[in-house]
C-alpha cells in the first residue's frame, strides 16, 4: 500500500510556482546580473545610414513628432475607419508606428538595464519588467542608462499622441487623461495570459507595443499571439420556476455578455507595431496565446485612462469572477445518489466484488482501507495512484495514446486548431474568461475503444454508483454521499484550462474525487534528497514540476475585509497576490485525488502548456457529504 500511495508530503503547497529556469534573468533569457554587461553603444543615424557610436543618441531631445513614422500621423483617418469596421469589436493595428532604429535602441536599453520578476496565476504565466508608471522622468540615472526608454514613455503619453489615440478610436477631446500606466512584459516559451477584458478602474484605451526579434519575422507556429473573442449575450433568469430567485426579488431575465470558447481573430506580434483598442466592460475580450517557440515575446503592455470608470463595470471580467450572483456558476446541479442496491450504508462484500470488476484490489483490502482512512483523516486529502486495475488502465491508456497521437497534441507542438479534438461526442466548453476544455457527451461504452466513451462508461458505472459511494465512506469517514456531479473532460495541451472564480465556492463543503489519465506511468517521482530537487525528465517528472501546467490548484477565496487592499493592488495586470494557495495536486496517470474542500474553497485546473506530454483526461466529481455541526 505504501508504494500505491502518494507521499502527501509531494502534494505541495506553491504559493510561487517555480519557472523552469532562473526567477532573475534578462529578458532576452541570458542567466546573467545586469551589471555584467557592457556600456551600452548607441546606434547614430545619419543619412539613412547607421553608425555605432558613443555619441549622445539623436532621439534624445527629439520632439514626439519626430519620433512616431511621418506616415502614421497622416493616415489618422484611415486608420480611424478601419478600427471602427474591425471585428469582433473595434481594433486596431499600426504597423512601423516608430521611425527607424529607435525602437531598436529601446530594445537594447530594456535588455541591458533591466531585470524581470516571473508570476504566475490561473490567469497568467509572464516575466514582467520594468514598470513605466513609477518611474520617474526626472531621474538623471535613469535617463542616463535609458534615455530611450525614457523618450518612449514621454511621448507615448504626450498631450499630442493622446490626442492621436483619441482621433483613431473615436472617443471625444480630452476623454484620456496623462496617468502613465504600462510596463515592459517578457513572455518566454510557455507563457501566456488567458481571456479577459482588460477593465480596471479608468482604463479606457488598451494597446500593446512590440518589440519582437524580427530576424526571423516572427509566424503562427512561434505562438504568442493576440487572440480576440466575440462575445454573446447570455441570459440568467430569476424565477421561482428556474429555483434562482433570491428573498425579496422580483421575477426578471438578466443579460451579459460572454466571450465564446474559441478567439475569431488574432495579430501577430511584429516588431515596431501597436495593436490598441477601446476597453469595454464584457466586451473587449482578448488574450495572449502561449509562446511556442525558444524566442521571447517582449512587449510593452500599457492602458490610457479616463476621468471616471466606464458604464456597466459591474459586467468587467474581474467583477464577474467575484461575483456568486446567480448564473456566474459553472458546475450545474446535484444528482442523488442513487442507494437501493445496497441494504444500508456500509460497505458489504457484494460491494467489494463489483468495485473489483474495476478498482486495483489493494485498496478494497480492509487493511488498506483503515490506513487510507487514518491518512485522508490526518490531511483531508490523499492520491491513490494507480487506482483502476490493469485491464481497465491499459484500456484507457491505449485510448488517450491514440486519440493524442490523432490530434498531434503534446511534447512541444505548436496548437494552432482551436478545434482539434472537438466532434459530436466531445464539446467544447467556455465561456473563456472562465474555462475551456473539451466535455464528453457521447455515449457510454466498456468495449468502445474511444476514450470518451470508457471515461464516460466509468463515470456513469463506477463513480456514481451506491458502492462506490460507501467506498467513499468507509476510506473518508465522511457518511453515504447524498448527491453528485460531474464531467469528463479532456484539457489539451496549448489550449484549454479553468480559472478560480467565486460561481464554483459551495455553500457546504464537498468531497472532490478527480481521477487524471495523461502519458506516463502514474509512478511516484523521486527527489534528491539533499536538494529535494526532482529527478528525471520522463513524463512523470514534467507533469510533477507544475513547468507544463495541467495541476490542479486548491485557493482560498478573498475575505470582504481586505477588498480595499486588492482594488489597491488592481492597477498591476499580472497581480499574483489576490489568493492563498492551499493545495497543489499533479497530473499522474491513472490515480485518484480526493480533496475535502471548504466552503470558502475554490479550484482550477492550470493551463496546460503545449510541452505537456499529453492531454490531461479526467473524470472529475464532487459529491455531497455530512457537514460539521457549525457549518449546518
Amino acid at each position: 500500500l505504501e508504494y500505491l500511495l502518494f507521499d502527501v508530503f509531494r502534494i505541495k503547497i506553491r504559493r510561487q510556482l517555480q519557472p523552469p529556469f532562473n526567477r532573475k534573468m534578462n529578458v532576452d533569457g541570458v542567466m546573467k546580473e545586469t551589471e555584467d554587461h557592457p556600456p551600452l553603444k548607441r546606434t547614430k543615424i545619419e543619412n539613412g545610414k547607421n553608425h555605432d557610436t558613443n555619441d549622445v543618441d539623436i532621439f534624445e531631445n527629439a520632439s514626439w513628432d519626430n519620433i512616431i513614422s511621418p506616415d502614421v500621423l497622416t493616415r489618422t483617418d484611415q486608420i480611424f475607419k478601419s478600427y471602427q469596421t474591425s471585428k469582433p469589436y473595434p481594433h486596431g493595428v499600426i504597423s512601423k508606428i516608430y521611425v527607424d532604429g529607435f525602437l531598436d535602441h529601446v530594445l537594447e536599453e530594456v535588455k541591458h538595464n533591466s531585470k524581470v520578476k516571473f508570476k504566475e496565476s490561473d490567469l497568467f504565466r509572464v516575466y514582467q519588467s520594468i514598470d513605466l508608471g513609477n518611474l520617474n522622468p526626472l531621474d538623471t540615472v535613469l535617463s542616463a542608462k535609458m534615455p530611450n526608454l525614457m523618450k518612449l514613455r514621454e511621448t507615448l503619453y504626450c498631450p499630442e499622441f493622446r490626442s492621436f489615440m483619441e482621433k483613431i478610436t473615436g472617443l471625444d477631446p480630452g476623454t484620456l487623461t496623462d496617468k502613465v500606466d504600462c510596463a515592459v512584459n517578457c513572455h518566454a516559451p510557455g507563457c501566456h495570459l488567458l481571456c479577459h477584458d482588460d477593465v480596471i478602474e479608468t482604463r479606457k484605451v488598451s494597446y500593446i507595443l512590440y518589440l519582437t526579434d524580427r530576424d526571423p519575422l516572427w509566424k503562427d507556429e512561434d505562438g504568442g499571439r493576440l487572440e480576440l473573442y466575440e462575445s454573446i449575450c447570455e441570459e440568467n433568469i430569476h424565477s421561482k420556476e428556474h429555483g434562482t430567485l433570491k428573498k425579496g426579488e422580483k421575477e426578471s431575465i438578466e443579460r451579459r455578455r460572454v466571450p465564446n470558447p474559441i478567439p475569431v481573430k488574432t495579430v501577430l506580434p511584429a516588431f515596431n507595431s501597436m495593436a490598441f483598442f477601446v476597453v469595454e466592460p464584457g466586451f473587449s475580450f482578448h488574450s495572449v496565446q502561449e509562446v511556442f517557440c525558444d524566442r521571447p515575446r517582449l512587449s510593452i503592455q500599457g492602458w490610457y485612462h479616463a476621468n471616471k470608470t466606464p458604464l456597466h463595470i459591474n459586467d468587467a471580467t474581474l467583477n464577474r469572477l467575484k461575483s456568486t450572483e446567480s448564473g456566474e456558476d459553472t458546475e450545474g446541479a446535484f444528482h442523488p445518489m442513487d442507494k437501493v442496491d445496497g441494504a444500508n450504508d456500509k460497505i458489504s462484500q457484494v460491494d467489494i466484488e463489483f468495485l473489483s470488476k474495476y478498482i486495483n484490489k489493494t485498496y478494497l483490502e480492509i487493511k488498506s482501507l483503515d490506513a487510507i482512512r487514518e491518512r485522508f483523516e490526518d490531511d483531508s486529502c490523499i492520491q491513490l495512484r494507480h487506482f483502476l486495475n490493469e485491464e481497465w488502465a491499459e484500456k484507457v491508456k491505449a485510448a488517450i495514446s491514440s486519440e493524442d497521437k490523432n490530434c498531434q497534441f503534446g511534447m512541444g507542438l505548436p496548437s494552432l486548431d482551436y478545434s482539434a479534438g472537438i466532434n459530436n461526442s466531445w464539446k467544447i466548453v467556455g465561456p473563456a474568461h472562465k474555462q475551456r476544455f473539451l466535455e464528453f457527451k457521447g455515449e457510454a461504452s466498456n468495449d468502445d475503444k474511444s476514450a470518451g466513451s470508457l471515461l464516460s462508461h466509468l463515470k456513469l458505472k463506477l463513480f456514481e454508483s451506491a458502492s462506490y459511494g460507501r467506498l467513499l465512506d468507509k476510506i473518508c469517514s465522511l457518511g453515504m454521499p447524498h448527491g453528485y456531479r460531474g464531467r469528463v473532460r479532456r484539457f489539451r495541451p496549448g489550449l484549454d484550462y479553468t480559472v478560480a472564480h467565486y460561481g464554483i465556492l459551495t455553500k457546504q463543503s464537498v468531497l472532490d474525487a478527480t481521477i487524471c489519465f495523461a502519458a506516463g506511468t502514474g509512478d511516484q517521482c523521486r527527489y534528491n534528497e539533499q536538494t529535494e530537487e526532482l529527478i528525471g525528465d520522463d513524463a512523470d517528472a514534467k507533469w510533477e514540476s507544475g513547468d507544463v501546467g495541467g495541476f490542479e490548484c486548491y485557493i482560498s477565496a478573498d475575505d470582504d475585509d481586505e477588498d480595499e487592499k486588492i482594488e489597491q493592488q488592481a492597477a498591476d495586470e499580472y497581480n499574483d497576490d489576490d489568493d492563498t494557495e492551499l493545495l497543489s495536486v499533479s497530473v499522474s496517470f491513472n490515480t485518484l485525488s480526493l480533496v475535502y474542500r471548504d466552503p470558502g474553497t475554490m479550484r482550477f485546473v492550470k493551463y496546460v502548456g503545449c510541452s505537456a506530454p499529453s492531454s490531461r483526461w479526467d473524470v472529475s466529481l464532487e459529491y455531497e457529504v455530512e457537514q460539521d455541526e457549525d457549518e449546518v
